[in-house]
């Protein structure tokens, strides 16, 4: 039994106008009141004539009307897609795409945002990179009555994870405090030799960049029946959305973690997001991948673990195939509206621990099992934020660092209690990530006032105190 449940899935028309007044709203955008009503009124008169013919030529009237119609259509869905990006500061490319229209010298309303485009790209100011946050959450807990339940598994939950309320209102926070989401990938760009160059942000003034990182969207099968989702699934209309089982054992469609919540922030919001980018998920492999069965084990039956076990026997039909399939199809959704992924080691291995041949053996199962579903990747985001060298760098005499970089990363992120930890070198990118969980917040609050008050987000269902580390 499936049902929609959680925020109502807006109809893909609804959605696309939604963010386009959003946008007029934010920045001042043309397409005005005034605008629309010109354009109903051409709307209106191109019906009168439409009707006319009609009674005159019947035959000719459907096709003028189809005409018509695919022209309204798609002029609009032009402007839309321009308003997108004017709200999201792609100035650029708005231009690009009014421009390649073959009316645009005779269309008042692709001229009108292509120069409001200009201006605003006037105005835009550089952001200094070393001064970017980067901010991480695990799963997010949907039902906190299971998740804190008083079993082995609570104290975990309550220090490393963060619930669907307090995520909702850091969010909203943040965006009014003007932060806009920026990728690693907009801070250093890679060069046709491999090196690496500084990359520039341009926004306007009073915008402040971050990046938002994802840890363990699997959902391991030790989470089962503890208050969270269990899959990331593409709903009726494309959209990501998050499976729920429910005590009943019925599943409901919805937002319930963190994915699903973002995107539809973002849709209402459209200027939230630096030229469409959204966060980074960082994915290990070996219970799978955005909650399918997808690793190697599971096909083969070999060495699997007890929970792997019980997953098989429980479900006599799965089939490992379907899984691969149905997973690949909602990574690439996620990825065509802007969400990358990240290496987490296949095996939530700790890299300051392991030797670079553990290493090496480990990435290789990430690139057999994972890569194949969720794309290649140049990021490494490392597990327990167990980085490769101390603070001040990696040497080029780091057997750990020359193993990664020849296997094609160049992006590398450990956890950070600083407000900033960024290094920009020809080799590599390096950054530091804030956890924004039970225990940052219950031991730290201090730490996370550039972000938030504590106090305006702790969901009051936490249990204190949080178990210390």
């Amino acid at each position: 039994m499936i049902r929609e449940r959680g925020i109502t899935i807006m109809k893909k028309r609804s959605v696309i106008l939604a963010c386009v007044l959003a946008a007029a709203v934010i920045s001042g955008s043309i397409y005005t009141p005034e605008i629309r009503t010109v354009i109903k009124k051409e709307v209106s008169a191109s019906q009168e004539k439409a009707d006319t013919e009609k009674q005159e030529t019947p035959s000719d009237d459907s096709e003028a009307q189809e005409a018509a119609a695919s022209a309204e259509t798609s002029d609009q869905s032009v402007l839309d897609q321009a308003n997108i990006m004017h709200a999201q500061y792609n100035y650029d490319e708005a231009i690009k795409l009014l421009k390649s229209q073959s009316d645009f010298d005779s269309n008042k309303d692709y001229m009108d945002l292509a120069a409001k485009c200009q201006i605003a790209k006037s105005s835009l100011v550089e952001y200094p990179l070393e001064q970017i946050t980067h901010v991480f959450f695990h799963t997010l807990i949907y039902d906190t009555s299971k998740a804190f339940d008083g079993d082995a598994k609570s104290g975990n939950y309550n220090q490393v994870m963060t619930t669907v309320s307090e995520f909702n209102k850091i969010i909203q926070i943040m965006y009014d405090k003007g932060y806009v989401l920026v990728s690693p990938h907009d801070m250093a760009h890679v060069n046709e030799d491999g090196t690496m160059s500084r990359g520039s942000i341009m926004v306007p003034e009073g915008k402040i960049p971050f990046v938002l990182s994802q840890d363990d969207v699997s959902y391991y099968h030790y989470m089962d029946g503890d208050g969270c989702a269990s899959k990331l699934v593409l709903d009726e209309n494309g959209q990501v959305k998050n499976e729920y089982i429910e005590d009943d054992g019925s599943v409901s469609v919805g937002d319930y973690d963190l994915v699903p919540l973002l995107d539809d922030f973002i849709r209402e919001h459209p200027d939230f997001s630096y030229h469409g980018r959204k966060g980074i998920l960082a994915m290990t492999g070996y219970n799978g991948v955005l909650g399918y069965r997808t690793d190697i084990a599971y096909k083969t039956g070999e060495n699997l673990q007890d929970d792997q076990k019980k997953f098989l026997a429980d479900n006599p039909d799965f089939d490992y195939d379907q899984d691969v399939a149905e997973a690949t199809k909602v990574a690439d959704a996620m990825k065509a509206e802007g969400w990358e992924f990240a290496s987490h080691t296949w095996g939530h291995m700790n890299a300051t621990e392991r030797s670079a041949e553990d290493l090496q053996t480990d990435d290789q199962k990430w690139k057999s099992y994972v890569a194949p579903i969720l794309g290649d990747t140049d990021m490494v985001i490392f597990a327990f934020g167990a980085d490769i060298g101390d603070w001040e760098g990696y040497s080029s005499d780091n057997p750990k660092f020359q193993y990664y970089k020849s296997a094609g990363y160049n992006y590398f992120c450990n956890v950070d209690s600083s407000q900033y930890f960024v290094q920009i070198t020809d080799q590599y990118f390096r950054q530091g990530r804030r956890n924004l969980d039970g225990y940052r917040m219950y031991y730290n609050p201090d730490m996370l006032g550039d972000l938030f008050d504590v106090s305006e987000v702790w969901d009051s269902s936490r249990p204190t105190p949080v178990p210390s580390m």
